[in-house]
């Protein structure tokens, strides 16, 4: 097995950098907009890696313990998936000891950093793509890129024509990783910065790489360089090809969001959802279904605060699923505290530091969860069972592991429903009691099943008495 063991036992928070905590304006650019102000495109809002130093007590009291961080290296965009040079941390981010100390500082509290490794495209101002720009034909870099014809165009509006760039954008010309100088260099920048001392990679759009003996030399030389590091694929359609030995330890799961998203709005029924989101646990191994990156968003969605209206009954409930669902549960920075946005830029928000302004109730649930998910071992690394509902729009499972086990119920419907539920088959069906571990009830167990009232986008998570 090479899906790292410390994965299952994650929270991840994920940081948009430039968004999180300005902590040293001393490296803030002249134009900087105003913390709070509406993100734009391009405009910087001062974000740091000191910030997060100064905030790390705060990512403490949450209870994550696993940090994915967007494109941290030189770039001239506020999003930085224009890399300029992949062994430089961006000064407007802080210098490399403010990056190495974020890393030591991290690791002293038992917090793993997976960085944003985009190399299916870079920067107009990469060193290669520069060179390209001088000479022309004459570069040594000609085949680094796909060049339709010269003279190269790269800063007149419009799309992309005479290069290949990602989605036609000229900002962002497509590496040939098929030309072995290009993969040495990107093997190199991976092996490099895992000796530095990082955990992990998520892989910028690795699909739009079609080469796929890329990825697997890619794997072998992390996986060499440090067989603990982990690898997180950007997959939108959960395809199970990118799964495994020759790709990514796990993906960023955007199906199962999609899922808790339609169930909510609904979109879906409790008993659909349950058979789809189980299926998407059949299409992978089980350590790569326990080690996928679950998460209700991202920089490149919309809030799910905001996709849920505001409902801090349901997104409590979404919350309630993502942290007892196998696999690695994620928050996108602010959604504890239900941040709200629509599409990029407005999902990249800074975070209000000014606790006013947070949703408390949200952010003491979050905690919860997240420290239940961390003391009970069967929420984590558990069997997965779902069970049968009598009556409602509720979903209920069960999570078992040698030592214990947990039963999961959550009412996905606007009224309060009376439900019974058939525990047959679990280590718990021969009880008299379960106690509810979000709140104070005892549930009685009668014939091997429990019956209950939840109140509306309500939810409990059950453990013997």
């Amino acid at each position: 097995m090479t899906v790292p063991a410390w994965v299952k036992d994650s929270i991840f928070y994920q940081i948009f950098p430039d968004r999180f905590c300005n902590g040293d304006t001393s490296n803030d650019p002249v134009n900087l907009l105003p913390w709070e102000a509406k993100p734009t495109i391009v405009g910087f809002q001062g974000g740091d890696f000191r910030g997060v130093i100064e905030r790390m007590y705060y990512l403490l009291d949450l209870g994550v313990n696993a940090i994915y961080f967007n494109p941290v290296f030189l770039s001239p965009s506020t999003h930085r998936y224009n890399t300029t040079d992949y062994y430089r941390i961006d000064p407007k981010l802080g210098t490399r000891q403010d990056f190495d100390t974020l890393l030591d500082i991290a690791h002293r509290n038992q917090i793993r950093i997976v960085l944003d490794g985009v190399f299916n495209h870079c920067g107009r101002g990469f060193f290669a793509f520069n060179d390209l720009l001088e000479n022309q034909a004459n570069s040594p870099y000609v085949d680094w890129f796909f060049v339709k014809q010269f003279p190269l165009d790269a800063y007149s509006s419009g799309d992309a024509t005479n290069y290949l760039g990602w989605w036609k954008y000229k900002s962002l010309p497509k590496l040939n990783t098929g030309n072995p100088q290009v993969r040495r260099y990107i093997f190199n920048v991976a092996r490099y910065w895992l000796e530095q001392g990082i955990d992990g990679w998520r892989l910028d759009v690795p699909n739009e790489i079609d080469d796929d003996g890329f990825w697997d030399e890619f794997r072998a030389i992390v996986k060499s360089t440090n067989p603990d590091a982990y690898l997180l694929g950007e997959i939108w359609d959960g395809d199970p090809r990118w799964v495994g030995d020759h790709h990514f330890d796990g993906l960023m799961q955007y199906p199962i969001r999609t899922l808790i998203i339609d169930l909510l709005t609904d979109k879906i029924d409790a008993v659909g959802f349950m058979k789809a989101t189980n299926d998407w646990l059949d299409r992978y191994p089980e350590e790569n279904s326990y080690a996928m990156y679950n998460t209700l968003g991202s920089h490149d969605t919309e809030r799910v605060f905001t996709l849920l209206n505001r409902s801090v009954e349901k997104t409590k409930l979404a919350f309630l699923f993502l942290l007892s669902f196998p696999g690695a549960p994620a928050i996108y920075y602010g959604d504890e505290i239900g941040m709200e946005g629509g599409k990029d830029p407005d999902s990249r928000r800074t975070f209000p530091w000014d606790e006013a302004k947070w949703n408390i109730e949200l952010r003491q649930w979050i905690k919860a969860l997240i420290r239940l998910r961390k003391d009970m071992s069967a929420l984590r690394r558990g069997d997965y069972q779902p069970l049968p509902v009598t009556g409602g729009n509720v979903f209920a499972f069960c999570r078992t592991d040698g030592k214990e086990s947990s039963i999961v119920i959550g009412n996905s419907s606007n009224q309060t429903v009376y439900v019974t539920i058939d525990i047959s088959g679990t280590t718990l069906q021969n009880l008299k009691y379960l106690r509810n571990l979000l709140g104070t009830e005892l549930i009685s167990i009668i014939d091997r099943k429990v019956s209950l009232e939840i109140n509306r986008w309500g939810g409990l998570i059950l453990r013997a008495v």
